[in-house]
C-alpha cells in the first residue's frame, strides 16, 4: 500500500504549500495526493509535478494520509523528500 512509503520516509513535506515549496527547491522524490482533497487546490500541484516529471500517487483519503504522515489532522498532499 502506498501509505507505507509515507510512513517509512525519513523526510516529508506535509500540506499543499509545503509540497509546492519542496518541488520548487527540487527536493521531492514522490508526491502523494488524497483523492478527497479539493481538486481546485491540487490541480496546480498535479500540473507542476508533471512538468517536473515527478511521480504522483493518489491515496484514498486525507485522514489516512495525515495519519501516515504522523499528524492528527488530514493532509491533502504529502511529498516524500530526497535523502
Amino acid at each position: 500500500m502506498s501509505y507505507d512509503k509515507v510512513k517509512q520516509a525519513k523526510h516529508l513535506s506535509i500540506g499543499l504549500k509545503q509540497t509546492l515549496k519542496a518541488i520548487e527547491q527540487e527536493q521531492v522524490q514522490e508526491i502523494f495526493i488524497a483523492k478527497d482533497a479539493d481538486k481546485r487546490l491540487t490541480v496546480k500541484l498535479v500540473q507542476y509535478s508533471k512538468e517536473k516529471k515527478l511521480k504522483v500517487t493518489y491515496v484514498d483519503s486525507m485522514k489516512q494520509l495525515g495519519k501516515a504522515s504522523g499528524i492528527d489532522v488530514g493532509a491533502a498532499t504529502v511529498a516524500v523528500l530526497k535523502g
